[in-house]
């Protein structure tokens, strides 16, 4: 038998049920704040990732449009490639590894730290990262405020898998659900506001709704229950605590009580190596993944049509992230055990693409044949980041999910980073060739 927290917005009670795969199920009473919760994290994963996908989204602009004199350009007049100076996968190193440490190191100091005031700062960071790119005529300031997003992104994300150990199971799939919206948001946005003659700095300053929707999600829509730490430390406990140290939820169940337990290094590595099986495959899925997204999109290019190089590349980052809030909308329709199979479906696109590029045979394919492999690549990594953190959510002790949750969160960053790293010198090679 497995024991699933229950918020009913005032506080946090324990419910039996058997581990089949579901939510355990919401008494009446408690269904409407139980809708509110399931919004408000809709909204939240929403809210989270948007900065993070808008500047991605943005990346072959804000990498072309520098004021000054060293304004990036073609590498060489020669080149085979119609290429950025710089890679985008700058922007997406930027963009990742700030998110990148603060995962390594949260899961050991962020419980220290009451969710309030972990919030707050996501938000701030969000709303100056949209600021300083948009104001920006400099490319170093410019990613400057994408390390903003950045911040708020991996900021968040380990916060608000945390919070759902507080709340039912279900809200996972929310979390994740919203978290794809803000894929298929923010790339549909960018793109619709520069399609409709707004330049990339004022479609940027319209995005400033987007921290102030995170504000409203967290502090007026979702009911918290009354043991989670929002704006006071636990009694009796400090910042030199540590978390063998703080029991995962301060309630006065007696039920909750029973399963306190000091987390030694021990234990935690324990865990740890249980989530392997998943967070290894998620990490090969993304690196993948955001190997073809800023490494090879750039370098797709259909040249004897009305789209321009940017209009491509804004339209290949839309359907990708079609693709991904598909998937990650899906846990409730079906639940994917095997997250390997889905890694090593998206070695094979990014080996096909690589191929292409280096070949120069993709131009010659449809542009819908691209597209319908660029949404397809989207569902592999939704489907894969929606059922890793569904299957941990539903196998986790109850007392280990909030650490479990922030500590899987890595994987998906680090496969980005390892990503990105390597884009850099591909992209290079290519477009030195002549």
């Amino acid at each position: 038998m497995d024991r699933r927290r229950i918020n009913t917005g005032d506080d946090s009670d324990w419910e039996e049920e058997v581990d089949d795969g579901t939510a355990p199920p919401v008494p009446r009473q408690e269904n409407r704040s139980h809708w509110r919760n399931l919004s408000a994290f809709w909204l939240l994963g929403l809210c989270n990732n948007f900065a993070y996908v808008v500047m991605l989204s943005a990346a072959h602009d804000i990498l072309k449009t520098e004021t000054n004199q060293t304004a990036a350009v073609n590498v060489t007049n020669s080149s085979r490639y119609d290429c950025n100076q710089i890679s985008t996968a700058a922007v997406l190193l930027a963009d990742i590894l700030p998110t990148l440490i603060i995962k390594f190191t949260a899961p050991f100091y962020i419980h220290q730290i009451p969710y309030n005031y972990r919030v707050s700062l996501c938000i701030i960071t969000a709303a100056a990262s949209f600021l300083i790119v948009s104001f920006s005529t400099h490319i170093a300031v410019s990613l400057l405020g994408v390390v903003f997003a950045s911040i708020s992104s991996g900021l968040g994300e380990i916060t608000f898998l945390s919070l759902t150990a507080f709340f039912y199971s279900d809200v996972v799939s929310c979390w994740s659900s919203g978290t794809g919206g803000a894929g298929i948001l923010g790339a549909l946005s960018y793109l619709g506001l520069t399609e409709a003659g707004l330049s990339p700095r004022s479609s940027l300053l319209v995005m400033l709704i987007i921290p102030a929707l995170l504000f409203i999600s967290y502090f007026v829509l979702l009911l918290p229950p009354s043991t989670l730490p929002q704006w006071k430390f636990p009694s009796g406990y400090s910042l030199a605590d540590t978390s063998d140290e703080r029991p995962l939820l301060d309630g006065p169940s007696p039920r909750l009580s029973e399963k306190r337990s000091r987390r030694t290094m021990a234990h935690k590595w324990k865990i740890i190596k249980s989530l392997l099986k998943y967070m290894l495959p998620l990490s090969i899925v993304y690196f993948a993944e955001y190997f073809i997204n800023q490494g090879l999109y750039e370098l797709i290019y259909f040249p004897n049509i009305k789209m321009s190089h940017s209009t491509q590349y804004r339209w290949f980052q839309m359907l990708y992230q079609a693709g991904v809030f598909l998937s990650r909308s899906s846990v409730r329709c079906f639940r994917i055990r095997h997250i390997w199979i889905l890694s090593l479906l998206q070695c094979g696109i990014a080996t096909f693409l690589l191929v292409g590029v280096a070949e120069l045979f993709l131009p010659s394919l449809t542009l819908p044949g691209i597209f319908l492999i660029i949404v397809f690549e989207g569902l592999l990594g939704g489907a894969a980041y929606v059922n890793t953190f569904n299957n941990i959510a539903i196998e986790s002790n109850p007392e280990d999910q909030e650490f479990a949750m922030s500590v899987a969160c890595i994987s998906d960053t680090l496969g980005i980073s390892l990503s990105g790293a390597i884009a850099i010198p591909v992209h290079n090679y290519f477009c030195g060739l002549s």
